[in-house]
């Protein structure tokens, strides 16, 4: 399952930002959002999301609902949109 950002509970801190492992976070207007087709939860990378990890304001980060993936198919998603860097 991806994750998705509560814009009304977001501060647009930018913390997240840079610890996200495959680039899924992205400003626009001022406001953060999570492109579901690179989200990965992170899985591959850490053991935990790093975007709900270091996001000060809680419930910001969550899981989205719309957008329900197993761990396989996101290690799937996280080969694909790392092929081309080696990182498997």
């Amino acid at each position: 399952m991806a994750l998705k950002i509560i814009t009304d509970n977001c501060t647009s801190c930018d913390a997240c930002l840079p610890e996200c492992p495959n680039e899924a976070i992205v400003q626009r207007k001022g406001l953060y959002f999570i492109e579901w087709e690179k989200c990965t939860e992170c899985v591959g990378f850490y053991d935990d999301p790093q975007c709900t990890a270091v996001c000060p304001i809680d419930e910001t980060c969550i899981l989205d609902p719309d957008h329900q993936e197993s761990r396989e198919e996101l290690l799937a998603k996280k080969k694909r949109l790392h092929a081309a860097e080696g990182v498997g």
